[in-house]
């Protein structure tokens, strides 16, 4: 009698990553299932510590630039807005619109670029292949731009602290106009592989549900806090640079759940590319810098900007002293952290199958959450 199998429910803990290529970076989860269904999830962060913040306090101003594009390294440009719009704030550095009309452009790019990567992982997670064929195709061209722009396919470092680098190169503009048109084309193939895909939809409608009270309190946003039905977005609510001057709308979701957080970054490619016309239309010829020193020593002061990036509310807190060449403090405040806070909530009672999916649709990148 004693060899009968119990039939008592048993529970089993699953440890995920941190090496598991699912997790989109080097995230450890602690999963408790029982059967199939998840029970309880624990968190582990910090394997990509590199303490960026501590970083910060012994470098120079204009050296701060390249450790931001090393925090969300998919989205550099947005990172250096934020960073420089921070050290401006406290200089009372007016910018020149050129140089604001090109920062709006490479970010919204950027922008594009990420939700790319992420349409196409996404597809990999839920074992489509083709999607990220079809991202990638339209990713290289982007990084063109990138490189022609910056001089780098990553790591640009090609904001300043009054401006940009440089200005664009010759018949950037041109080439980019032409471009656009085709990008739409593009984006409209991959929406038709996958939107109302029967399996997809199977696999994202009312899977990992992150309700609108539950977004809120976890202090979550970008495209994750719109999915569930919550209409913020940094460009509209506390606007910054030229984007009082331009119109977009911005896409919001209905249900919180997997589809949703899909459909809102698929929607935000194409309110990137209005945008981004919107610029080439209304840029014109002027200096791409303000009047600043070679060595910027502000005064004594502290300042908070927050940007939309493309995971959503990035913020920098910057605190100065009286001629000093390095910041007294940076500290980060990181949309993709606050994503993985809610993650538990989120895969609670999720079958277990369903768990790389939800990650997938969290689109966090682990560079800036651990900083």
């Amino acid at each position: 009698m004693d060899n009968i199998p119990s039939t008592e429910p048993v529970e089993f803990m699953l440890n995920v990553g941190p090496q598991h290529p699912a997790t989109h970076g080097v995230l450890r989860l602690l999963i408790d299932v029982d059967g199939e269904r998840i029970s309880q999830v624990e968190t582990h962060i910090g394997y990509l510590h590199r303490g960026t913040e501590k970083l910060c306090e012994g470098e120079t101003f204009s050296q701060i630039i390249s450790l931001f594009d090393r925090l969300d390294y998919v989205a550099n440009f947005n990172m250096e807005m934020s960073y420089v719009m921070a050290v401006e704030k406290i200089l009372g550095l007016d910018v020149p619109i050129r140089a604001e009309y090109i920062r709006v452009v490479t970010c919204e790019l950027n922008r594009i670029a990420s939700h790319l990567l992420f349409y196409g992982t996404l597809g990999l997670d839920i074992g489509a292949m083709t999607p990220v064929m079809y991202a990638f195709r339209e990713r290289e061209a982007l990084q063109a731009y990138f490189e022609s722009v910056s001089g780098a396919r990553m790591m640009h470092n090609f904001f300043r602290v009054g401006g940009v680098k440089e200005d664009l190169p010759e018949g950037f503009l041109e080439s980019l106009q032409s471009y656009l048109p085709k990008l739409k084309q593009a984006v409209q193939e991959c929406d038709q592989l996958l939107t109302l895909n029967d399996i997809f939809l199977e696999r994202t409608k009312g899977v990992g549900i992150l309700e609108k009270v539950d977004a809120v309190d976890f202090a979550v946003s970008g495209p994750n806090l719109r999915a569930s039905g919550v209409e913020h977005d940094i460009r509209r609510t506390e606007p910054y640079s030229i984007y009082p001057n331009l119109k977009f709308s911005i896409p919001t979701g209905t249900n919180g759940d997997s589809w949703d957080r899909y459909w809102v970054r698929m929607q935000e490619i194409q309110e990137s590319i209005f945008i981004i016309e919107q610029c080439i239309d209304q840029i014109e010829p002027g200096p791409i810098s303000g009047r600043t020193r070679t060595v910027i020593r502000p005064p004594k002061g502290e300042a908070y900007v927050r940007t939309e990036s493309p995971r959503g509310d990035f913020g920098v807190y910057l605190v100065t002293e009286e001629n000093k060449e390095q910041p007294y403090r940076i500290k980060m405040r990181s949309p993709s952290f606050c994503s993985l806070m809610a993650l538990e909530t989120m895969l609670q009672g999720e079958y277990l199958a369903d768990a790389v999916t939800i990650l997938g649709t969290l689109d966090f990148i682990m560079g800036e959450v651990d900083r």
